[in-house]
């Protein structure tokens, strides 16, 4: 599809708009930084990491939709992940743990704020464990669709805009794929069980945050 004549705006505004939430992320002790593309992006996550390291990725598809899981893999990075539909349950489950252990936690967020939180909700509660903690180094990398006015507008993002199109993607079928919106549901195919608000980079490890200017993930 050919450029709208209306996207220079867009791209204008998406990059001051960036570098301010990085300059924020980085007040808080993230280390952020803004790029104008996907492929920016993509050189961005191999800067940081080096080739034969491990990497772990949850179920993003930011990190997918960059082609970060082709070109660490063609460097010759172990990319571990429980996205494979050959793997049976036991195997699955090993993957999960064994992403959280990798050299690098490679994900994206749900939203962040423009004052520099990031907010992610999570149904088995791999994805947001992974990001409370670790030893490893962990890579956030965020399209600006997901930056929201506060923190309400961010816990709303994640339970409105990410978790429908996340719950259709997995074949399942729990209250918003039908209305849209959240419900706050009982339902046994619910998949928003644990919210995680970064208010700050944790104490322990290096965090980065890739902020891109494109419409990204959900």
């Amino acid at each position: 599809m050919n450029e709208s004549p209306f996207d220079a705006a867009r791209k204008k505004h998406w990059r001051a708009l960036g570098l301010t939430v990085a300059a924020n992320l980085a007040a808080k002790g993230f280390e952020a930084v803004y790029v104008d593309s996907a492929e920016e992006a993509l050189a961005e996550v191999l800067k940081l990491i080096p080739a034969g390291a491990s990497v772990g990725v949850p179920g993003s598809v930011t990190i997918r939709e960059i082609g970060a899981m082709e070109a660490l893999t063609q460097r010759g990075c172990t990319v571990i992940h429980h996205w494979d539909p050959s793997l049976s349950g036991e195997e699955r489950l090993q993957k999960l743990q064994d992403e959280l252990l990798a050299d690098f936690f490679l994900t994206s967020s749900n939203a962040v704020t423009k004052d520099g939180m990031l907010v992610n909700i999570d149904g088995n509660g791999n994805r947001v464990s992974g990001m409370a903690w670790g030893k490893n180094t962990l890579i956030f990398v965020i399209g600006m669709n997901k930056v929201t006015a506060d923190l309400d507008g961010a816990i709303s993002r994640t339970r409105n805009a990410a978790t429908p199109p996340n719950a259709l993607r997995l074949g399942l079928e729990p209250p918003c794929t039908k209305t849209g919106h959240c419900v706050n549901c009982s339902s046994e195919e619910r998949v928003c069980k644990a919210l995680l608000i970064l208010e700050r980079a944790t104490g322990g490890r290096k965090t980065h945050v890739i902020l891109v200017g494109e419409d990204l993930g959900f």
